[in-house]
């Protein structure tokens, strides 16, 4: 399957700069069987498999596979918990050419029938039962609508009495197969080529509708795992750790893809809780964990305290807006530095910050462009912005996806046939670091003049009592917007709209900026699942109080 927008033109021109190459995510399993097998690779409460059985496995689960007739190229749903035979399923889809699509464990029936109809996915990995919700009678119903769906693999040992036809115990068959010769010739021939072929899909969060999935070939994941194994120092030394789901960008992009280029270790916790995160880093002396801002929430909550954490070194907060008080908060109570990046399902990694980068930096800023990466900020009209002057951000690279699964006509709209795209934030650079100051469609015009709401929203985050705080314009007959203030106070306390005034006047923002409206709120709109807020939904809020006379 021909990934749907690259060129000969962009391929060449990665090449010929070393940013793509033609490894797989296998070949570093490959490698670390061979230079460092008897060191653990992947552990979760069950399992603990070094990286010598890890790749035994997996090419007994890739056999297996090929000879039960699943052709290459086939599509495969992998809906696993945090888990070490959740990740010898992803790996072993890319050893045996076939097209995995990870996802949650959380999405049901309306999320899965369009997946399963749009890829006519020929297996799935699931477990048969994981906190009480039966997904092997969910997919057992999606296979009588979709026939394209003949084989399931458990991660049970044992598969349920009266499970359908075509269903297998995945850790048996792999324990079972592993036993045996495997041809090497037979697996050689289904090797993906890592940049004309796709080998993998992700999903995106959508603020409606359903997600819609995107193409991978696997040179670009490389490349940009190999800029985050850089930016973040990681060595075979290190202990990762997926605390946020190894689906996600959150815990996945640490663990998943970046670890096994360096040899690092992978420590999956498949239950959350703050008691359990932190006995776990504890007793596996994590060194860098992979969470959301949620995560650190609710650790801080915990006494910290009780547990030894000198070994981690580095946080990966994603999935949504880490407040600066809170990321002060974490690193005060982890001992460890807290990175932040700019990246998305849609159109790739765009940048990111050193793990020793000053604290500014960390978190005021998304970090330096990827390696690669070219970047052009224009103004609404799209033309130039002078040098140093806030613009929206343009940029192409080698980091990027193929584009929407299967869809040039959605792929055009973001993706122009030079590669360019665009997050549709506003950022200016300095200190070499890309800072966003909001999103062009957020930007607030205040008589003429731009308020960008991330610039006022980190800086009253700092007030001591904020917990969260979102920046929102509304209609204004004189000026044509204003901005509002939409506040959550931390938890026993109050904030009026003086106190706001005063403490960002002490910062030295413009008059103009300072909000002209307070709105004190229990929690915020979000987007899907993805934990951002959906501004949207919160400016549609406001606008309505406004007109109803209520703020």
């Amino acid at each position: 399957m021909k990934p749907i927008r690259y060129t000969e033109k962009m391929v060449g021109e990665f090449l010929a700069k070393g940013y793509w190459t033609k490894e797989t995510f296998y070949d570093f399993y490959d490698r670390n069987a061979r230079t460092i097998g008897d060191r653990e690779a992947l552990v979760d409460s069950r399992y603990r498999v070094t990286w010598a059985e890890a790749k035994r496995l997996v090419d007994a689960i890739a056999v297996s596979w090929a000879e039960m007739g699943i052709p290459k190229f086939a599509r495969i749903i992998i809906q696993s918990p945090n888990s070490v035979y959740g990740f010898l399923a992803r790996i072993a889809s890319e050893r045996a050419g076939l097209i995995s699509l990870t996802v949650y464990p959380y999405l049901r029936e309306k999320e899965l029938e369009y997946m399963v109809e749009l890829t006519e996915a020929s297996a799935v990995v699931i477990p048969s039962v994981y906190r009480g919700f039966d997904y092997l009678e969910m997919y057992s119903g999606l296979r009588k609508r979709f026939p394209s769906l003949t084989h399931f693999f458990l991660f049970d040992d044992e598969p349920p009495a009266g499970a359908p036809r075509g269903t297998y115990s995945l850790t048996r068959m792999a324990k079972e197969r592993a036993s045996k010769q495997i041809s090497e010739e037979a697996l050689a021939a289904r090797r993906l080529d890592p940049i004309w072929q796709v080998g993998l899909l992700t999903s995106t969060t959508g603020t409606t509708g359903l997600p819609k999935l995107v193409e991978w070939p696997i040179a670009p994941r490389v490349c940009t795992s190999r800029a985050r194994v850089d930016i973040w120092n990681l060595t075979k030394d290190d202990i990762t750790m997926a605390i946020a789901p190894h689906a996600g960008g959150a815990a996945g992009t640490l663990t998943y893809f970046a670890a096994p280029l360096a040899g690092a270790k992978t420590v999956m916790l498949e239950e959350f809780s703050p008691e359990a995160a932190l006995a776990l880093i504890e007793r596996e002396k994590a060194t860098a964990i992979g969470v959301v801002p949620t995560h650190l929430v609710r650790m801080l909550e915990t006494d910290t305290k009780k547990y030894d954490l000198s070994s981690l070194r580095f946080i990966r907060s994603a999935g949504g807006y880490l407040s600066p008080q809170v990321a002060e908060e974490a690193e005060n109570a982890f001992g460890a530095s807290i990175t932040s990046d700019l990246g998305t399902q849609d159109m790739g990694s765009v940048s990111g910050c050193r793990v020793e980068d000053p604290k500014e930096l960390r978190r005021r800023t998304v970090g330096r462009m990827l390696p690669g990466n070219e970047v052009r900020l224009v103004d609404e009209k799209g033309n130039p912005v002078p040098e140093g002057e806030p613009g929206i951000l343009y940029f192409r690279g080698p980091h990027a996806p193929a584009g929407y699964y299967r869809d040039e006509k959605l792929t055009s709209t973001v993706f122009d046939n030079d590669g360019w795209t665009t997050t549709g934030d506003i950022v200016k650079f300095d200190q070499g670091c890309l800072w966003i100051l909001g999103r062009a469609k957020d930007m607030i015009i205040r008589g003429g003049q731009n308020i960008y709401p991330a610039e006022v929203e980190g800086l009253l985050n700092e007030h001591p009592k904020v917990a969260s705080v979102a920046i929102v314009g509304y209609p204004d007959r004189e000026m044509g917007e204003r901005a509002c203030a939409c506040v959550i106070p931390k938890t026993g306390q109050t904030l009026n709209f003086q106190e706001m005034g005063e403490f960002l006047k002490s910062k030295k923002l413009a008059m103009f900026k300072l909000p002209e409206k307070l709105v004190i709120m229990d929690s915020f709109p979000i987007v899907g699942d993805s934990g951002k807020i959906d501004k949207k939904v919160l400016k549609k809020q406001i606008e309505e109080k406004i007109a109803g006379g209520l703020i």
